[in-house]
């Protein structure tokens, strides 16, 4: 494979890298913003999960949060992996353009 295919190889891993990144991100930010809902929501009001194309009311709170923490937790875990390959390829593709050169 010659330098130039492996820089737009690079390229689209990065592209697709930097999608998941920002998909993933979009999740933490909405799980986070549904654990500070749920703190501010008072116990006597009713809370629904969706669950495919219906709304289920929450019994148990507590599993609730922990579901959504633990969610948040996995999330975060991924995206730090992302990142360290986002870096692995942003060096891949120096190396290669300086050889291109």
């Amino acid at each position: 494979m010659s330098d130039q295919q492996i820089i737009q190889t690079l390229v689209q891993e990065l592209q697709m890298v930097r999608g998941q990144i920002q998909s993933l991100t979009s999740q933490m930010n909405e799980i986070s913003l549904t654990i500070e809902a749920l703190k501010t929501q008072s116990d006597d009001r009713a809370v629904y999960r969706a669950l495919g194309a219906i709304l289920l009311e929450v019994g148990d709170r507590d599993s609730l949060n922990n579901d959504l923490n633990e969610s948040q937790k996995t999330i975060e875990t991924h995206i730090a992996r992302l990142n360290e390959r986002e870096s692995e390829i942003r060096a891949e593709y120096t190396k290669a353009v300086e050889n291109l050169e």
